[in-house]
């Protein structure tokens, strides 16, 4: 390979020209012919047999340009990017300029990494602001406890309650007929859970065990079987059972079960220090945030954007892996939700934009910094990816590349950095202290004067008398 032009153009784009010597496209012209020459019948020729200048000759020279083109294009990119010393953020436009007795010349066309300004990223002024935690939130915690260590019980004895989870036979009827899907026999049906469609499970409460009635509720307009979307409905319905929730009861007793505590004070204490360090990390992320906020703000940079076409793809791709892990695809999300690939793209742009941004920006002051990645840091990384994903370090490392680890690392570093420099202020808190009350003046006395501050001070006439 050979770079013959390292043009730069408008938009943090770069156009290239290189090419690939003659030897080298013949070799790649030669591994087209034996890969597809099993495919070709030349009258006169067992197929596969016929020589490579006869179907040259009857298909036209250029018949294996296309599979040689592609054979060798790739590391000849890659070479001539590498001597150019650019930084590909996008696919790039490729075309051939021609091809003769010289070799082949393509160009190339690919936006680049623009070129960064950044400055007073040291010192930026953030606000942290800690929220206290409240007994509610204790309180909360516990319930969510307690409803791990419930139990159901019988609630024969009176009418169903929201909360109550009931059994039932129910039969659906649009027009007096029956339809599809709407029958069901001894249902366990949590009341308020939003099982069923909108007013169903409220007209249940209040009814007994044995009890028949009827249920009018109207199929919502959105609804997914067409036939019934929008149309009123009768569901006949009969109790046979109500069940009630039992929480078990706030003491020591709890405490011991629910945790490693043997009162409900240590417990509560416990849940409290937990809250705690909830809101603290809520509030340094918050304090992240802003610096982030603060630091795209001081970017000066003009960004093409297939940046943030190429990181919101990545976004994708990394949703669709989420959704595989949990036994779906892409396919089915847009099947379920509605959406298409164009809106789920349009979803994560903002995020991408902001993504591209902040790394640009640190990517900057890294470099300003002279801020580098050790051995031992990347080693490090390589050692918690490991440990994340549950795999052997080698693998890892055999899997990603130092440099894509050490550029990562930079970018960490300089957050580091400027995180340490910030200047993190706290709200102030306000006083708990009452003002003393205003004296009251009754109607027709007059206001106490304000006594001045004496001063040492002489008039005029004292000093001159």
């Amino acid at each position: 390979m050979k770079l013959i032009k390292n043009e730069k153009l408008e938009g943090s784009q770069v156009e290239l020209h290189f090419s690939v010597e003659q030897s080298v496209f013949e070799a790649a012209c030669e591994r087209a012919y034996k890969k597809e020459v099993g495919k070709i019948n030349i009258p006169g020729f067992r197929k596969g047999k016929a020589p490579r200048a006869m179907i040259e000759k009857m298909y036209g020279k250029g018949f294996f340009y296309d599979t040689a083109l592609n054979d060798i294009l790739p590391s000849a990119y890659e070479d001539a990017i590498k001597e150019a010393g650019i930084d590909p953020v996008a696919q790039p436009e490729i075309d051939v300029l021609s091809i003769d007795e010289n070799g082949v010349v393509f160009t190339a066309k690919v936006y680049v990494k623009p070129d960064v300004q950044i400055e007073g990223y040291f010192g930026i002024e953030v606000n942290k602001e800690v929220a206290p935690v409240t007994e509610d939130e204790v309180n909360k915690e516990l319930d969510l406890v307690r409803e791990r260590y419930s139990r159901e019980i019988d609630a024969n004895d009176r009418p169903a309650e929201l909360g109550d989870t009931t059994v039932i036979d129910f039969e659906g009827f649009v027009d007096g007929v029956a339809f599809e899907g709407g029958k069901g026999e001894d249902y366990a049906l949590k009341l308020g859970s939003g099982q069923f469609i909108p007013g169903f499970e409220e007209q249940i409460v209040g009814h007994s065990v044995d009890d028949e009635f009827d249920v009018n509720v109207t199929f919502p307009a959105e609804y997914h079987a067409e036939d019934l979307a929008g149309k009123p409905s009768v569901f006949k319905v009969k109790i046979h059972a109500i069940t009630k929730v039992e929480l078990p009861e706030l003491d020591d007793e709890f405490a011991k079960d629910a945790s490693e505590f043997d009162t409900l004070d240590e417990y509560k204490a416990d849940l409290k220090a937990k809250i705690e360090k909830r809101h603290e990390a809520a509030a340094q992320n918050a304090v992240d945030g802003q610096i982030m906020d603060a630091l795209i703000e001081k970017l000066v940079a003009d960004i093409p954007e297939a940046m943030y076409d190429t990181e919101a793809e990545n976004f994708v791709r990394d949703y669709d892996n989420q959704l595989r892990m949990q036994g779906l695809d892409l396919k089915t999300y847009f099947q379920y939700t509605g959406m298409t690939l164009e809106t789920l793209r349009a979803q994560f742009r903002p995020q991408a934009e902001k993504q591209v941004k902040a790394r640009l920006a640190l990517e900057k002051i890294a470099e300003l910094e002279g801020l580098t990645a050790s051995e031992d840091d990347i080693n490090g990384e390589y050692a918690r990816i490991a440990e994340a994903y549950g795999i052997d370090v080698e693998q890892v490392k055999a899997s990603i590349d130092p440099e894509f680890i050490g550029a990562d690392m930079k970018v960490k570093l300089a957050l580091d950095a400027v995180k340490e420099k910030a200047v993190v202020k706290a709200p102030k808190k306000r006083s708990t202290k009452k003002a003393a009350p205003k004296a009251e003046v009754a109607e027709g006395e007059e206001k106490p004067v304000k006594k001045t501050r004496k001063t040492t001070k002489k008039t005029t006439e004292e000093t001159e008398g």
